[in-house]
């Protein structure tokens, strides 16, 4: 089960559970699109992976399969990432 995680992990942006801007990598890694698209270049900077919409969990379904709350906020090292994807 995914655990729809709150935020961007780089620019620390809201993404709740219904959010049309989150998007994942295979590990759930979550990223906002801006990020994903204007920054990361479609490549997760944690396993260099791809990414894909998050799907939005149902609220009828909240109460029994509730969403994470653990905020993972850490920003790209840009350098670092854009010399790995050149490599890539």
């Amino acid at each position: 089960m995914l655990e729809i995680r709150p935020t961007c992990e780089n620019c620390n942006k809201s993404l709740p559970y219904d959010s049309e801007e989150a998007m994942i990598c295979t590990f759930e890694c979550t990223f906002c699109k801006a990020c994903v698209e204007e920054v990361l270049h479609k490549v997760c900077p944690n396993c260099g992976g791809d990414f894909s919409k998050r799907p939005i969990r149902p609220s009828s379904l909240l109460e029994k399969y509730p969403v994470s709350e653990k905020i993972v906020h850490k920003p790209v090292d840009l350098e670092a990432h854009l010399k790995r994807i050149q490599n890539i």
